[in-house]
């Protein structure tokens, strides 16, 4: 069975800093290109950034020179670095295996506020 578990959202002050993680289980994750998502409150499912399984990515505009996401294939873990974080990149992050929306992950809220 598919799962991917989200961790490390929180509250944070514009400027600051989190590292979101992604534990994978149930499928060949080496082998598998995987996204970051996010839905701001009222707002569509909005697409923030890939890795590929050989490393390379590709982010939105709109978050591109801040935030950096990674993979750990030992540990079947993908990440995401977000610094310089801004109000408007509160939402509830999800991961998920590219082309395979049904494997979204439940979440983890990232809250960006003063």
């Amino acid at each position: 069975e598919v799962q991917l578990v989200e961790s490390g959202g929180g509250l944070v002050q514009p400027g600051g800093s989190l590292k979101l993680s992604c534990a994978a289980s149930g499928f060949a994750f080496r082998r598998s290109v995987m996204k970051w998502m996010r839905q701001a409150p009222g707002k569509a499912l909005e697409w923030v950034s890939t890795i590929m399984t050989d490393g390379g990515r590709a982010y939105a505009k709109s978050v591109k020179d801040r935030f950096t996401i990674s993979r750990d294939n030992a540990k079947n873990t993908l990440y995401l670095q977000m610094n310089s974080l801004k109000p408007e990149d509160t939402a509830v992050y999800y991961c998920e295996i590219a082309f395979r929306p049904e494997s979204r992950g439940q979440g983890t809220q990232v809250t960006v506020s003063s």
